[in-house]
């Protein structure tokens, strides 16, 4: 019985900080700073991109349907981006070598940064989703300001339309 209350208390404590975390990144907040590897096995940092717009999105497997549907979506748009003074940052819980196996198959250009240890998915409030032995980050969206703020944050679940939201938001917010 003992075990059991341990379990529970520990549960209750690892929802109330994820929900503590979550609640922090609502819009106007700054963002957590982070620094991962990237396809090339090279850091990442948020403040390389300070003074650009971060479109930072988590996503659950490299090589799925949707995640590749969406990540192409961005790929295609990315002139539309950079024209925006902004950069593209995919984040899952894959390694850095699944991210370069997809990018090159895929010719992905953007960056797409290795969370296998949950850090920066934690820290930004991201569910994951365990099944099995695998864990999956939820599909999340944050939109960063060049000054490091939280701006807009997304619970995606049209993949499709996404890329062209996120660029929707990046011009309203410029307004």
């Amino acid at each position: 019985m003992k075990h059991l209350r341990k379990i529970a208390v520990a549960s209750v404590l690892s929802v109330a900080s994820l929900v503590a975390s979550a609640a922090t990144l609502s819009e106007g907040t700054k963002a957590p700073n982070f620094t991962l590897p990237n396809q090339e096995n090279k850091p990442v940092s948020l403040t390389d991109y300070k003074g650009k717009w971060v479109v930072l999105y988590f996503y659950p497997k490299d090589q799925t349907s949707g995640c590749s549907k969406e990540a192409h979506n961005f790929q295609s748009d990315l002139p539309k981006y950079e024209a925006a003074n902004a950069v593209v940052l995919g984040v899952s819980l894959d390694t850095v070598e699944s991210h370069k196996t997809w990018c090159t198959k895929d010719g992905f250009s953007f960056k797409m940064l290795a969370d296998p240890d949950h850090k920066v998915t934690d820290a930004y409030g991201v569910p994951v989703k365990t099944m099995g032995t695998a864990s999956f980050a939820m599909r999340d969206t944050f939109l960063i300001s060049p000054e490091g703020k939280v701006v807009k944050v997304w619970e995606v679940h049209d993949i499709a339309n996404h890329s062209s939201d996120v660029l929707a938001a990046i011009a309203a917010a410029k307004k």
